[in-house]
């Protein structure tokens, strides 16, 4: 089979042919329709996370795709991966024949394309976690958004108005939107984006921090901060994985009717270097997948 294959960190990917995976207790082949290429395997790739696998290694922690041969799922079922160590503890998904354990699978339902089965997990489920979960969302409440045209503030916005509340976009270069006093802030960007930002939450409100793609550090007028009391609550998807997974069927059934729109951009296998380039890109849109046959 063709794999991607990293021989260094930061190294060029390469597509190579690989031996095909062969059946093992606990873990199920999967052939690979869809692979998302993500800031974790872009972190990974870099040598800059706290786990990797042994390389030369393939990245990818999340796809989707058909069952080839499980002892717990049935061949020819629909499926999504995530986690479990793909990716990051032993060969991922960016290859033609995926072997994953078992626990990393979930069902797909026919009405979602594979694209979108691979690319949905991280977004769908840190928006959905992020509100209902770390924010304790409530119907009526006003929330800005930082970063709402990538893929998670896209669905933070989404999923805000769907609960009933107000949602703002947070352009940054732009003058802070007509807020007076939100009650809760999602950010995904950072940074000084975030610092500029905190002012418009309310005092007693929220901020729930999720990404810093402008950076890692925060300066705060700490006199100025503690006035405000507002809560600064951080997302940390790998502790949370268990809600994510539990909020994965309803979060799937949206986007089969419509209801959650996601976008994603495929890219051919052989053209992984390209697709993480693509999602280091300030202001690109969606997610990157690779599919086999583009």
């Amino acid at each position: 089979m063709k794999a991607v294959r990293i021989h260094g960190f930061d190294a060029t990917p390469v597509l190579e042919e690989v031996v095909d995976p062969t059946p093992r207790p606990g873990r199920t082949i999967v052939r690979m329709e869809a692979a998302t290429v993500g800031h974790i395997d872009r972190t990974v790739w870099r040598g800059n996370f706290l786990r990797h696998p042994p390389l030369p290694y393939t990245p990818g922690v999340e796809a989707a795709g058909v069952v080839i041969e499980s002892g717990r799922y049935e061949a020819g079922q629909r499926v999504w991966l995530r986690g479990s160590g793909l990716g990051t503890l032993f060969d991922g998904t960016w290859c033609e024949l995926i072997d994953a354990p078992d626990e990393a699978l979930g069902l797909l339902p026919d009405a979602v394309p594979m694209t979108l089965g691979a690319a949905f997990f991280s977004p769908t489920t840190s928006a959905w976690v992020a509100l209902h979960e770390v924010a304790k969302l409530r119907a009526g409440e006003q929330v800005l958004v930082t970063g709402a045209s990538g893929a998670v503030g896209s669905l933070v916005m989404q999923l805000a108005r769907d609960a009933g509340c107000v949602a703002t976009a947070v352009v940054p270069g732009e003058p802070s939107p007509a807020v007076a006093s939100a009650d809760l802030l999602i950010d995904t960007v950072g940074a000084e984006v975030l610092a500029g930002t905190l002012p418009s939450v309310r005092p007693g409100g929220r901020a729930v921090l999720i990404g810093y793609t402008a950076g890692p550090t925060l300066s705060l007028d700490i006199a100025h901060f503690l006035q405000r009391d507002v809560a600064l609550l951080p997302l940390n998807m790998f502790r949370r994985e268990a809600e994510g997974r539990a909020a994965a069927p309803e979060l799937l059934a949206r986007l089969a009717d419509g209801r959650l729109h996601l976008e994603v951009r495929p890219f051919a296998l052989a053209d992984a270097a390209a697709a993480l380039d693509w999602i280091a890109q300030r202001g690109h849109r969606g997610r990157a997948v690779l599919v086999p046959r583009l």
